[in-house]
């Protein structure tokens, strides 16, 4: 019988070569699909790892079972507060597959295994004997003496009351992205928390206009400085920023907001830690990862997870569900996919349809995304993945009935890199104008987008945020009202244009950095040895943009206000603008989109009085929004209280709208009739 042509394929020509492989990557996802349903009976209950492994009350034993998946261990031992840390006078039975199981009754034990006690497992194999964290463990502490980690049990006597918790994301028109880091949230030297930022700093993010979180940093990680992404212990909430409660409390807090929160999840990669993480947790150097080299991350120092085993399968599947369904995020942007689906990570220069369906990529990463976009969408249909894949993998964000795998949005990972590298490499009157068009528009018409000219990557120390480049260490000396820098003015002036651009033309969302959207002066550096162990850097400085007496404050405003014209004009869900007039001499971009017409003049000093450029309709136009305004740092040079009348052109029979286009201004006018 012949097989169906898949979407993707048959409506993309470009595809047509690798059409089979295209149908292929869709089998091994059914062949999969189908082994799930056929050993668990659906996907939904094989993700349930968390409500079978770890520790687990059983009502009618009365008592907790405590399992672990450890196959090539030889003994397991349980010990901790509970037996005065006797190392070996519990010891796990042996079961099935690989499985190990403790019962311990609740009459013997109400009173030793009780809420916030701490334990290990000890593991016996060939490699000795280790002290190791339950792989499914709630909560981590770490001791403040030695140091040392150790597992918690977490059993709080009442459970978090989520009543009157009834957020859709889908009430959202549009995803406008916060993307925030909750311990450097504060503006004080030290670790921000999770019921500080619900108090503090949703009101601020609802006050700008942003109705989604993006959270990172969210599962256990010992290294601060990774920002989250060398996870040691994947169904663990990060102490260092509260409790589970503490991040129930912030989600639940959000949604009475009106505001979506996603999880930055990082299932690409794990931490090398043995005494904290999964890393040799049975003895075995691939129990969740690859063996030998395969299973070592060359650039990021981390293990690489085995995608193909069905027990790995399991456990980050049930991680995805344990997140959804007991902290109620709302969706989750993935980590380092491009690292995931491809045996070099993708590190390489060249990418043809070759490098996109030949030997170089991991079928089991991909089968494994097509597996958690159907998890995610089961449990919660309106919920929002988001991939964070630089290589364009054709299909990311196509339906997996299409051939795709199944992903919401995309990140525009190419947007960012074209503003450093014009601002690093070229002059201001060196732009291309028609260069940044094509990559702001660099993406097919159903894959949905996320753009944003900064995130957390450019941040950190070793790179520069937008305002750095721009300003460089004028931003620190020259950013009071009363000082005069044309540094300054050129940086503020260019910085509001190229968000603005970026969230017209960039995709169907739009996201920010958390303090980028000010112009926030310093780069990101957790406490480290190299800055003596300093929280100096590792902080937000809330109190530039409240300050009406810093400059900070005309980024703010104009931030605040670009976001609302977003929402106000359903910018972000339109379609593709349509070009009006692409000026090189002046350099003029101007376009229309959601019946607004966009004006930006990237020309360093030429302003051009009765400005003509073709329109589409007749009649009176008026300013919306103008970043010349004098409220955003602006010169004052534009009269927003004036219409503007369309002129009719006999010649080409056309109507033109005449304007004062002023050099480094971005201008929206709106029809009014």
């Amino acid at each position: 019988m012949q097989q169906r042509r898949l979407k993707l394929a048959k409506e993309d020509p470009w595809l047509v070569p690798v059409e089979t492989e295209i149908n292929d990557r869709y089998l091994r996802f059914r062949e999969r699909l189908s082994s799930i349903e056929s050993d668990d009976g659906s996907l939904i209950h094989f993700a349930d790892g968390h409500h079978y492994f770890g520790i687990q009350y059983n009502k009618k034993r009365n008592g907790w079972f405590y399992r672990e998946w450890a196959p090539h261990a030889e003994d397991l031992y349980l010990f901790g507060d509970f037996n005065d840390w006797q190392r070996y006078s519990h010891r796990l039975t042996r079961q099935k597959y690989g499985i190990w199981e403790l019962f311990l009754p609740e009459e013997e034990y109400k009173d030793r295994f009780t809420h916030e006690s701490k334990i290990k497992v000890l593991i016996h194999s060939d490699a000795g004997w280790h002290e190791k964290i339950p792989a499914y463990i709630r909560r981590v502490v770490q001791d403040p003496v030695t140091l040392g980690y150790s597992g918690q049990v977490w059993l709080p006597p009442a459970k978090f009351n989520w009543e009157g918790d009834r957020f859709d994301i889908s009430i959202l028109k549009e995803l406008i992205i916060y993307e925030t880091h909750v311990g450097m949230a504060q503006e004080r030297e030290g670790i921000g928390t999770f019921v500080g930022f619900a108090d503090y700093i949703l009101p601020y993010i609802k006050n700008v206009g942003y109705n989604t979180i993006q959270l990172m940093a969210i599962a256990e990680h010992p290294y601060y400085g990774s920002f989250g992404y060398h996870v040691t212990n994947f169904f663990a909430v990060s102490g260092r920023f509260g409790t589970p409660e503490d991040l129930k409390y912030l989600i639940k807090k959000a949604h009475e907001q009106g505001i979506a929160v996603i999880m930055d999840l990082v299932h690409s990669h794990a931490a090398k830690n043995t005494l904290e993480g999964l890393n040799q947790f049975d003895g075995s150097d691939n129990q969740y990862f690859h063996p030998g080299e395969r299973g070592n991350h060359p650039h990021w120092d981390s293990k690489i997870f085995d995608y193909g085993k069905p027990e790995v399968l399991r456990f980050l599947l049930s991680n995805i569900k344990f997140w959804l369904q007991e902290f109620h995020f709302d969706g989750f942007r993935f980590d380092g996919i491009t690292s995931m689906i491809y045996f070099d990570h993708g590190f390489r220069d060249v990418w043809d349809l070759e490098g996109f369906f030949g030997p170089s990529v991991e079928w089991d990463a991909i089968t494994y995304l097509q597996l958690a976009n159907t998890l995610v969408h089961k449990i919660n249909p309106k919920a929002v993945t988001i991939a964070e894949d630089v290589s364009g993998m054709p299909g990311m964000c196509r339906p997996i009935r299409e051939g795709g795998i199944g992903f919401d949005y995309r990140l525009g990972m190419a947007i960012p890199d074209f503003w450093i590298r014009i601002l690093k490499e070229k002059k201001d009157e060196e732009w291309d104008i028609h260069e940044m068009w094509q990559i702001l528009n660099d993406r097919l018409p159903n894959v949905r987008t996320v753009a944003y000219c900064e995130s957390h990557d450019q941040a950190l120390v070793g790179d520069q945020t937008i305002a750095f480049r721009l300003m460089q260490s004028e931003i620190y000396f020259r950013m009071s009202k009363r000082d005069q820098s044309v540094i300054i003015d050129r940086g503020i002036a260019l910085h509001k244009m190229i968000r603005l651009i970026t969230a017209a033309l960039g995709g169907q969302a739009y996201m920010n950095f958390m303090g980028n959207e000010f112009g926030h002066p310093d780069w990101i550096d957790f406490p480290r040895e190299g800055n003596n162990w300093s929280f100096r850097y590792a902080r937000r400085q809330w109190s530039l943009v409240e300050n009406p007496d810093l400059k900070y404050r005309f980024l703010g405003l104009f931030d605040r206000d670009m976001v609302k014209l977003l929402k106000s004009h359903n910018i972000l869900p339109g379609h593709f603008a349509t070009q009006l007039n692409m000026d090189d001499v002046n350099k003029t971009i101007i376009f229309e989109k959601q019946e607004l017409i966009f004006v930006f003049n990237f020309h360093p000093d030429l302003s051009i009085p009765d400005y003509q450029f073709q329109v589409s309709e007749s009649g009176d136009y008026r300013s919306v929004l103008n970043t010349d305004n004098v409220d955003f740092g602006g010169q004052g040079r534009i009269d927003e209280t004036k219409n503007h009348t369309t002129l009719f052109h006999p010649e080409t029979k056309t109507n033109r709208l005449s304007i004062y286009n002023t050099n480094r201004t971005a201008q929206v006018f709106q029809r009014i009739y």
